[in-house]
């Protein structure tokens, strides 16, 4: 996996080089509402550390820092009342999975049925 580029949309969001909507923030974690949203509800739930990808987070980030990205979406979830009809939590991880932007993040889906998770093997 190539190195962290300092240049991407997420680490220009995090020096304040690009505003956010932000819903949340606290010492590990920023999450904030997709500028493209794909749901009603699309929030980005990203680590404030420089992580490309699940695969490098779950293998470098601190526990600190894992349990509260997880901490941090649950809360989001939560607040928003997403429970009550149901969300959907998902993270790409490279090439295949159409990661777009090479910062670790979390999506968080809800407002509409979300259909199947993915379609069957081709």
């Amino acid at each position: 996996m190539a190195g962290y580029d300092d240049n991407n949309v997420f680490a220009k969001i995090l020096r304040g080089e690009i505003p956010c909507d932000k819903v949340y923030e606290d010492d590990h974690v920023l999450a904030f509402n997709d500028i493209n949203p794909q749901t009603p509800t699309h929030v980005l739930v990203i680590p404030k550390g420089q992580y490309v990808s699940s695969d490098d987070f779950f293998s470098e980030a601190s526990d600190a820092e894992i349990a509260a990205l997880f901490r941090a979406a649950g809360k989001i979830a939560r607040d928003k009342g997403l429970p009550q009809d149901g969300y959907r939590i998902l993270a790409n991880c490279g090439r295949d999975a159409h990661q777009e932007v090479p910062h670790f993040h979390l999506h968080i889906f809800a407002g509409c049925d979300l259909g199947v998770m993915i379609r069957p093997n081709r």
